[in-house]
């Protein structure tokens, strides 16, 4: 087996009394993308710190494309990049004169850094703005910025903490398609979310951390798995048939829900076996049926399941502030 592009061993960080990380632990294959799930003051930012080596571990350690966090912090962050919740470009400078300081302070040769700083402009639709005083971009500009900024020096490994943070949908999406591609060119992504459509768009495993420490991991479809079975959602074409239609559907499932404003029936179902099969049952009645659709947890269910409570009642609390200034 090839080694992880990044590990996570026993990762523990304490700030006097408090443990904000508590045994974390994770692998990320190469060329993969692993999102790390929780609340605010769950620990996410703080472990992305310490595989960075913003902060050092209180025990614990971890390796990024190979390299010891701990013992060898140079070669390191030669080997990755970091986009934070902030921007960290210089408003002052165009964004041709970012990549280009960056591209030097990285000890990289002019003959390099332009017509890489050019091709970067050109893959995330900055190239009109590349002379453009970064101040006067939107949002959604300077977060592509940010992660061409990053890019300058091909790093094998990169760290998005909450990348999509304030962006508009479209923008959001815009972002998604970009790290698609850096994944599909071998980039390996480790990114910290809210937006659970964003891991579910982007992520091939999950990580769920709770003060502190792993509660679940999987890919996105078992972790849904582990919230609950599936369900058949009919929606009937005419209200007038939902007696008739509950009474079939349970011969076919005991547990159906009723929600006759909207004429749809939802029954528990295992996968698409029973789909197919209420399926045939509704074709042969003749009771007429605008949708049939197999739906699975979500990732909120997940999220709720394991926190108890949902993503959005966390999104908008504040963070709280670590001893050394980062958000936990």
């Amino acid at each position: 087996m090839s080694t992880p592009a990044v590990e996570a061993v026993e990762l523990v960080k304490q700030f006097d009394q408090t443990t904000a990380v508590d045994g974390v632990s994770f692998s990320v294959p190469t060329g993969t993308v692993l999102g790390l799930l929780g609340p605010n003051g769950a620990g996410k930012t703080t472990t992305v710190r310490m595989l960075t080596t913003l902060s050092r571990p209180t025990s614990g350690t971890g390796r990024v494309a190979g390299h010891d966090i701990v013992e060898e912090p140079a070669a390191v962050r030669r080997s990755m990049g970091l986009v934070g919740q902030a921007a960290t470009v210089d408003e002052l400078l165009t964004a041709r004169e970012n990549l280009w300081m960056i591209g030097r302070l990285a000890g990289l040769p002019s003959s390099y850094v332009r017509p890489a700083g050019d091709d970067l402009l050109e893959r995330f639709s900055l190239a009109d703005a590349a002379d453009r005083v970064v101040k006067t971009y939107s949002g959604g500009m300077r977060r592509r910025l940010d992660l061409a900024v990053s890019l300058i020096a091909a790093p094998p490994v990169l760290f998005l903490d909450e990348p999509t943070t304030g962006l508009d949908p479209r923008s959001r999406n815009d972002l998604w398609d970009v790290l698609r591609g850096l994944v599909r060119e071998g980039t390996t992504l480790v990114l910290t979310t809210q937006y659970l459509e964003e891991a579910d768009q982007l992520c091939d495993d999950i990580v769920v951390i709770d003060k502190g420490r792993v509660i679940a991991a999987g890919t996105p479809t078992q972790l849904k798995d582990q919230a609950g079975a599936a369900s058949v959602v009919l929606t009937l074409t005419h209200a007038v048939d939902l007696d008739r239609a509950e009474q079939l559907l349970r011969t076919c499932t005991p547990d159906v829900y009723v929600e006759p404003k909207a004429r749809r029936l939802t029954a528990q179902a295992d996968g698409l076996a029973d789909m197919s099969r209420i399926g045939q049952a509704f074709a042969e009645s003749g009771i007429p049926v605008d949708d049939l659709g197999l739906q699975r947890p979500s990732l909120d269910d997940v999220f709720l399941a394991l926190t108890g409570h949902r993503a959005e009642d966390d999104a908008d609390q504040t963070g709280e502030i670590d001893p050394e200034g980062a958000l936990r």
